[in-house]
């Protein structure tokens, strides 16, 4: 018999069948960002303020090789306590699913799994991207050309502010993935409401959004779109903080000889370090904004979907 190598949970695969709204969600902040019991309590958080706004969470992570698509509440629990937890990238897929692997996904492995299983609506807290010295490195995300490649609406909060964001724009242009910020044309950058970006085009409602959906669908175009959320100003972290310290994270890390892969850990824990977690806070706060638009977005794309079959 044939192992099945990707599950979706009942509520979810229900929701699906009969056109509901729903939102995936990623795992890495489970298994890496967050520490015990922290991370649990955030999950369960992200997938009740889907549930408050009207949609179905749909979490996703590998359980022993097998990809879940949305979790039980005992499967959440047991991948929050999972001392081993690998963090799945796409490429990384096919060998945790060969060899029986656990972990969290990353936006990148979410949104391959996500949109394969007809989800169309993914909420997260901050993309990757360009990283800084990619001119010297070529070191950029896998969560671009997935997103280039994938039909599924992703929420964020942006890009990450360690990255180049200038450079990550122009890479998601070539991508022809359409970028929109919700409420103003000024894109975010992760922890501050604004990156001193311009994009050119914003959006004010969900069923504005839906609508470009639709219009993406008639298009066939191939990869999905990105949804920018800035943080209210009030909540985001200090800009002059937030400079301060990533420049000196920046040089703590060359100092380090921190390279590839290693480098977006090491700048968030040390900017987590360096403002008491009040960093953790905010990136709390970005998620659970980012769950209740992909919410809002998934209802009205379900209610588009039904008036327009």
């Amino acid at each position: 018999m044939r192992q099945r190598r990707v599950v979706l949970s009942e509520r979810v695969a229900a929701a699906l069948r009969d056109g509901e709204p729903v939102v995936a969600l990623e795992s890495t902040i489970i298994t890496h960002g967050l520490p015990r019991p922290e991370n649990i309590q955030a999950a369960v958080d992200f997938e009740r303020t889907v549930a408050e706004h009207g949609a179905v969470p749909a979490t996703v992570a590998v359980l022993d090789g097998v990809a879940h698509i949305g979790l039980e509440p005992d499967a959440l629990e047991r991948l929050a306590g999972s001392e081993g937890a690998l963090k799945l990238s796409a490429r990384d897929l096919p060998v945790a699913m060969a060899q029986g692997a656990t972990g969290g996904t990353t936006v990148a492995a979410t949104t391959l799994l996500a949109s394969q299983a007809g989800i169309r609506v993914f909420a997260t807290g901050g993309i990757g991207g360009v990283h800084r010295d990619a001119a010297a490195t070529f070191d950029e995300s896998a969560d671009l050309g997935i997103l280039g490649s994938c039909r599924i609406t992703v929420v964020s909060g942006g890009v990450k502010s360690i990255l180049d964001i200038g450079a990550t724009l122009e890479r998601l242009e070539t991508l022809s993935v359409t970028v929109l910020v919700y409420g103003t044309d000024r894109f975010p950058a992760f922890w501050l409401t604004d990156s001193g970006h311009t994009v050119d085009f914003s959006v004010t409602t969900p069923n504005e959004i839906a609508e470009i959906m639709h219009a993406a669908d008639a298009l066939a175009l191939p990869g999905g779109m990105l949804v920018a959320n800035p943080l209210p100003e009030a909540a985001q972290l200090d800009p002059a903080v937030h400079d301060r310290l990533l420049a000196e994270a920046l040089e703590a890390a060359d100092s380090a000889s921190v390279r590839g892969k290693d480098i977006t850990p090491f700048l968030l824990d040390y900017i987590h370090e360096h403002t008491d977690r009040t960093s953790v806070a905010v990136n709390l706060e970005i998620v659970r904004g980012n769950c209740k638009l992909g919410a809002e977005i998934a209802r009205a794309w379900s209610a588009l979907r039904a008036a327009r079959p």
